[in-house]
Order: C-alpha cells, then structure tokens, then sequence
C-alpha cells in the first residue's frame, strides 16, 4: 500500500494498534472494556451530578462537564478501533479524517479550559470563601463553560483550514489507531510550515500553556493561602478538596507533553501511539475514579442513589 510522491490521496487506512493476527482478540477486548469502563464511570458522575441536588454545586458542574468531554474523547477516537476489529474495514476518508482530527483536538482544548475554570473554582472556594456563591453563581458557571467549550472550537479552527489545504501524501498508511495531527503531518508531502506555525502559536501557547499558566496560578494563591492556615485539620482538608482536580490536572498535562510537546523526531510513532492511548483511554477512566475515590460527596451520592433504586427495585 505504501507509494511515493502521491499527488492526492480520498482515502486512509488506519495501522491500529498491531498487525499480528495473534493479538487481534485481545486487543479488541481490551479496548472494548476500556470503552465500556469509561462511558458507565463518567455517566455515573454525569447522573450523580444531575439528579443529586447536593451536588448541584460549580464543582460538581464543571466535573460534568469534564465527563462529558472524556464520553466524546473516548467514542471519537476508540470507535475506529473498535469498528476494524467487527468490520475489519481500515479505511477512513480523507475528509472524515480531517473531522476526526478537529473534533479530537477540540476536545482536548475544552477539557484544558475546564480544568482550569475547575481551578478557579477551587481558588476562589479557598481564597475568597465568604463570596463564593456570589463569584461563582449558576450565571457565572454557564457563562464560563460556554466560553470554555466555544474557545475550545475556535482555536482549533485555524488548523483544521490549513490541514485542508494538504494535497500530497506519501502514503495511504496512517500508523495510529485513530486520526491524529502528528502521524498526519509525517504523511504529508506538502508544505507544511504554516500548519507547524499553528501548532506552535495556537496549539502550544494558547491551547495549552495559557490554561497551564492559569491553572498554575490558581494553585500558587490556594497552596500560599492552605499554608497560611493555623488548623492542621482545616488545612488537611483544604488540601483535600484540590487533590483530585490536581491529580487529574498532573495527568493529563504529562501525557500531552509526551504527545505533542517532546519534538517529533525524538519521539517515533508507536511511541506516540501509547502516548495517545494513554491520554484518550485511560485518562477518561481515571477521572470519575479519582473524584470517586477521593471525594466523599460523590460516593455519598451513589450510595443514596442505589438506596433509592433498591427501594424502588
């Protein structure tokens, strides 16, 4: 399948993640379960959140939202695995691969900005207590998720119009299991000074660093007011209240270093394809078990939700 010097290409077809036949079935389980896992945990929360009323809080709606964003992470690039093992069919269009990679990469831009708006949240719990439901009223929370999620969208819209103007590709193989930027832009045989301009500016400065920067922040005013706090016990649990949204955050910033930021030609493709596995796999399942793991109000909640289920069973 691998040609030189193709002028156009309608058409790729996805390497997965192993062509030995031998590792087809587990595979395929294994991404299956991975699947299954992540779209039961962050419903769970989604529905914690919305039919809980004590959890009608900004946290708890921006966790929401985040489990939101890790459903569609998770369904936009899992599905082509899952869909080649059943069909076995490996091609996916050349248009519908641009979209994959739009969608993708928007969403990873929202998840950054509501992870930081998580982190303003945090801030100003922490920091400025007594005017906590005035700063972070309903309003507030919706404007601020709506800015998060169309933000996400409008940054990704300059790649997305130059990846467009690709014509030349050295080969039908994409060496990853779902479209992405990276394995993409190695294909391509045009010009692609612009787009590496795009990922630089838009994609690594304003995408990433901006909302690292903010979130960092935040965390410099809430780590510098926990430690101005006399009561061990009240600075434990200050500290608490931020260590799941700071594990997360650890998380997700890490694995999209190892992603995007380490220099393609230190990085080859299998490398990044763990990488990326890692990042819209299992960090979409770590979520809900981190905030259920470590957070009282959410398994306090499933548990009242499961008694009322049993009454009603």
């Amino acid at each position: 399948m691998d040609q030189t010097n193709l002028t156009a290409t309608a058409y790729f077809i996805i390497a997965g993640f192993s062509d030995l036949p031998v590792f087809q079935v587990p595979i395929f389980i294994l991404v299956l379960l991975i699947y299954l896992i992540t779209i039961g945990g962050n419903s769970t929360i989604l529905l914690l959140v919305c039919t809980d009323h004590h959890l009608h809080t900004p946290m708890y709606f921006f966790l929401a939202n985040l489990s939101i964003v890790d459903i569609s992470c998770s369904t936009i690039t899992l599905h082509k695995a899952l869909e080649t093992f059943i069909t076995g069919d490996k091609t996916v269009s050349l248009f519908g691969c641009l979209i994959q990679i739009f969608i993708y990469l928007s969403l990873l831009c929202d998840e950054l900005l509501i992870l930081t708006a998580m982190s303003y949240d945090r801030y100003v719990a922490i920091c400025n207590p007594l005017q906590y439901h005035t700063v972070m009223s309903h309003k507030v929370c919706i404007i601020l998720a709506s800015v998060c999620w169309t933000w996400g969208v409008i940054e990704t819209i300059p790649i997305f119009i130059e990846l467009l103007g690709f014509t030349c590709y050295t080969s039908f193989k994409l060496n990853h299991f779902f479209c992405d930027i990276v394995p993409l832009k190695k294909l391509s045989c045009s010009d692609s000074n612009v787009l590496e301009l795009y990922m630089l500016v838009v994609g690594m400065l304003v995408a990433t660093f901006s909302p690292f920067l903010m979130t960092f922040i935040s965390y410099v005013f809430i780590i510098s007011t926990i430690l101005r706090i006399r009561s061990s016990y009240e600075r434990r649990k200050a500290f608490y209240t931020c260590s799941s949204h700071l594990t997360v955050v650890i998380l997700l910033y890490s694995s999209l270093i190892f992603q995007y930021v380490i220099p393609h030609s230190f990085v080859n493709l299998d490398f990044n394809k763990l990488s990326s596995l890692f990042n819209t796999a299992l960090i979409p399942i770590l979520n809900p078990l981190i905030y259920s793991l470590k957070n009282k109000d959410v398994k306090t909640a499933f548990r009242r939700r499961l008694r009322i289920a049993t009454k009603y069973c």
